[in-house]
C-alpha cells in the first residue's frame, strides 16, 4: 500500500455510515453517483446544526468522488464508501477498483490539488479545454470545499480516495 497525502490531520475519526456494492450494479446507471450520495448525505447529517445544509454541501463532494469512480470504468470488483466524523470534519473513504495503468491520474490530479497554487492550477485546468477531468474534480475538491486529499493504492487493483472536509466550517 502507498500513500500520497496533502495537508492531513492527526485527529480521530469515528465511523457514521459504511456501504458496499458491487460495482458493476453501481456502474449500471449513472444516477447511482446522484442517488447514492443524498442518501449518504442525509443519513449523516440530521444531527448537525443545519442538516439540510450539511446535507447538501456533503452530497456534492460526495457526488464528485462516486463520478470519479464511475468513469474509472472499472466494473469488476467492489465499491466500498466509509463516512466517519472528527473533530471540525468529516472524512469521506471511497474505494473503488482501478487498474494500476489509470491510477497515475489520480496520483497527478492529487498532487496538483496539495500545497501551494493550487487555485491557480484549478482556474487554468476549468480554463483549458485538455484538461483531464480527475484534475478538475480533485482541484475542486480541494479548493471549492477546502478539502484535503489522500490517496490510497490497494494491492495494484483498487485506490482508496480519502477526503476530509470541514463541512460545518465552509461558508457557502
Amino acid at each position: 500500500m502507498s500513500e500520497q497525502s496533502t495537508d492531513r490531520t492527526a485527529l480521530p475519526f469515528h465511523p457514521m455510515l459504511e456501504l458496499e456494492m458491487e460495482m458493476e450494479i453501481f456502474m449500471s446507471d449513472w444516477l447511482h453517483c446522484n442517488q447514492l450520495s443524498n442518501y449518504v448525505a442525509r443519513m449523516v447529517s440530521h444531527d448537525r446544526s443545519d442538516p439540510v445544509r450539511h446535507a447538501n454541501l456533503l452530497s456534492s463532494a460526495l457526488n464528485e468522488l462516486f463520478e470519479i469512480s464511475f468513469r474509472s470504468g472499472s466494473a469488476p470488483g467492489r465499491l466500498h464508501c466509509d463516512i466517519s466524523r472528527g473533530d471540525h470534519l468529516e472524512r469521506i473513504s471511497l474505494t473503488f477498483p482501478c487498474a494500476p495503468e489509470q491510477q497515475h491520474l489520480y496520483r497527478d490530479a492529487s498532487t496538483k490539488a496539495s500545497g501551494g497554487g493550487a487555485l491557480e492550477r484549478y482556474l487554468d485546468a476549468l480554463a483549458d479545454e485538455n484538461s483531464v477531468q480527475e484534475d478538475i474534480i480533485l482541484l475542486g475538491l480541494a479548493i471549492n470545499y477546502d478539502a484535503s486529499l489522500l490517496l490510497r493504492e490497494v494491492e495494484g487493483r483498487a485506490l482508496t480516495v480519502i477526503l476530509d472536509i470541514p463541512v460545518e466550517g465552509l461558508l457557502n
